[in-house]
């Protein structure tokens, strides 16, 4: 008896304690004023805030900022947190390759050189923007075809355009009455008109051993119809429209009009030797026009002019430079990212990039505006125009810089006439397709 009455005692304190529990769980699930004002926000349809991280290189323009601010007034909920990278872009693509290859998610958006897309697709490092572009009814044809082309790597679409270069033809209006259309062209005026009003030379290029060397042999190539590799990601360097390209850049670079050190000029020879108006031409990119002008250092304000490229058999082409945006495949905020990429590349933002930053647009419709043509003498001119749409993008290979050194060492024995154009043609498909199937 005893016993049954301890059991009941326990029993009743066991559900005693029972009670007090359920009514502290019943008090806990009360919503708090915190979770009240949360259940509203998500009631009212207010988005959660976001913070993306965009990484860029150095800019010394209120450009960026300005493009950042104009977003994040239109994206209340995206906060956009720039990470500057080194000016060297060499060591901006070297971190960049260390942080991805790691799947770091610290980066969301970044912006590419027009030489990386493929490379940073293949490993893996890129968010592809098909479904985005489809989504958002993005038209790529209101773009210049080459800034398109520089993004697009086995089939699909890796990066946006963002802003852009390409080579140009300047001449000396004081001396030149009708600029050159085609290399033949380029060649007489050169031979005939150097020595004018304190001319040294005809004609200026790079054709040092370095990258600037392949921007200038690519004009030559693709204005004769050759290419290096094509859109299948297939070595087609050997090929008797890139023999005869060839063959005119080495009877340019050894012609009588050029430099005697002519294979040791890059873009700031190009330029002091321009500036100081000792030729009548100049292959340079657009940043050239400013310096010609620039009443301080240059012996020639207000005599020049540029143009296209001069055309070789299938017509006049200007190496793409310029830069891209890209997302990081391992990025937590896909969705967000992409909307800062369409802003920063589109319409509005490209405008501001223009206006705050002197860059290129790449929507060809942006020309037209009459803020974008304030900005420069070039955005204005249809010259211009007429070059960005020629320009063609460097080889588009995940393995861009072996393609880039096999091509500076080989085109560079042809210029010292160490061997022929054949004989570099070859040897660069037979290098090429070596290295594309390491």
């Amino acid at each position: 008896m005893k016993l049954t009455k301890r059991m009941l005692g326990i029993l009743l304190l066991l559900g005693l304690m029972l009670v007090l529990v359920a009514c502290n769980n019943s008090s806990s699930d009360e919503p708090t004023d915190e979770n009240d004002s949360n259940n509203s926000e998500e009631a009212n349809g207010e988005e959660e805030q976001v913070t993306i991280v965009y990484a860029r290189g150095v800019d010394t323009t209120p450009a960026s900022e300005a493009v950042i601010k104009a977003f994040e007034e239109k994206f209340p909920n995206i906060k956009v947190e720039q990470r500057e990278m080194p000016s060297d872009t060499g060591q901006s693509h070297d971190q960049y390759v260390t942080a991805f290859s790691s799947q770091s998610t610290e980066i969301d958006v970044f912006n590419a050189d027009v030489i990386w897309p493929a490379e940073f697709a293949q490993a893996n490092y890129a968010l592809e923007l098909d479904r985005f572009i489809e989504k958002d009814g993005i038209n790529l044809e209101d773009y210049f075809p080459g800034t398109v082309q520089a993004g697009k790597f086995d089939g699909k679409q890796w990066a946006m355009p963002q802003y852009t270069d390409a080579g140009v033809l300047y001449y000396r209006t004081d001396i030149v009455d009708t600029p050159p259309e085609t290399w033949d062209d380029l060649i007489a005026q050169a031979e005939e008109l150097k020595g004018e009003e304190g001319t040294e030379f005809g004609y200026l290029m790079q054709s040092a051993q370095y990258e600037g060397l392949i921007t200038n042999a690519i004009e030559f190539i693709a204005s004769y119809g050759g290419e290096v590799v094509n859109e299948n990601n297939e070595v087609v360097v050997d090929s008797p429209e890139t023999v005869k390209a060839l063959e005119k850049m080495k009877e340019v670079v050894g012609s009588d009009f050029v430099p005697s050190n002519i294979l040791n000029f890059m873009e700031i020879e190009t330029e002091n030797a321009w500036i100081e108006g000792k030729s009548v031409f100049a292959r340079n990119w657009p940043y050239l026009m400013s310096s010609s002008n620039d009443e301080e250092r240059s012996s020639i304000v207000g005599n020049v002019e540029m143009t296209t490229m001069p055309a070789g058999d299938a017509g006049s082409a200007s190496a793409l430079g310029g830069w891209m945006t890209m997302i990081n495949r391992y990025s937590e905020h896909p969705e967000e990212a992409w909307e800062f990429v369409k802003f920063i590349s589109g319409p509005e933002g490209q405008k501001i990039s223009a206006v705050e930053g002197g860059r290129a647009p790449t929507i060809e419709a942006l020309y037209d505006d009459e803020e974008v043509q304030a900005v420069s003498s070039l955005f204005a001119n249809p010259e211009f125009r007429e070059v960005l749409q020629t320009a063609v993008p460097r080889p588009v290979t995940p393995i861009y810089p072996e393609i880039s050194d096999i091509m500076q060492i080989e085109i560079s024995k042809v210029l010292t006439g160490d061997q022929s154009a054949q004989e570099a043609a070859t040897n660069m498909q037979t290098k090429m397709e070596a290295a594309m199937n390491e």
